[in-house]
């Protein structure tokens, strides 16, 4: 089974994806891990690896072949990354996105990051908005097309065991009930 975790800074796909994969015994591979790797490697902060990024498209699209290889190769994932749904294709069993507002996203950032809040708030919306271009520019994908999706979740409503459990719900239901009549989600890009 292939589940993808995709959403903004700071909206739980971590901490969700975590758990999802710990709840279907499935490996965990997080986009972010690697860029986060990446730019430390190269002794930047993920702020200025992403600035860098909008002059050099090798580092978004090194990284977005290598998570869309392992998508394609191994189908006892979770895959958590912005564009994991779309990089993921027609291999995903279900697509999940999950969400919250700017400010609760900058909080939990600020908390993980041990930064002011309203500076994480700041710099988060600068990066989506960096990524939302590069996205547009380089695959033609606009990241706040959700219509890829299966379930999409407001994280600032719930507490992470309950996200948890209406994705695990969404995926037995699923699995129970099969994919009968249901079209697959095409999916044109060029990663």
């Amino acid at each position: 089974m292939l589940l993808t975790v995709s959403g903004p800074p700071g909206s739980g796909k971590s901490t969700t994806a975590e758990l999802l994969a710990e709840a279907f015994d499935l490996d965990h591979v997080s986009g972010g891990d690697i860029f986060r790797e990446l730019a430390d490697e190269r002794g930047y902060t993920p702020l200025e690896f992403n600035k860098l990024a909008e002059e050099n498209d090798e580092i978004d699209r090194d990284l977005d072949r290598r998570l869309r290889e392992i998508a394609v190769e191994d189908d006892d994932l979770v895959l958590e990354s912005r564009l994991a749904g779309w990089l993921a294709g027609e291999q995903a069993d279900f697509r999940f996105w999950l969400d919250a507002p700017a400010r609760v996203r900058g909080e939990r950032i600020a908390d993980r990051e041990e930064k002011d809040p309203a500076r994480a708030t700041e710099e988060t919306r600068a990066r989506e908005a960096s990524e939302a271009q590069r996205y547009q520019e380089y695959y033609g994908i606009d990241i706040r097309d959700l219509t890829i999706y299966d379930l999409s979740v407001n994280t600032a409503r719930w507490e992470p065991d309950a996200v948890l459990d209406m994705l695990v719900t969404a995926v037995e239901r699923y699995e129970a009930d099969g994919d009968e009549g249901q079209a697959p989600i095409e999916l044109e890009t060029n990663f």
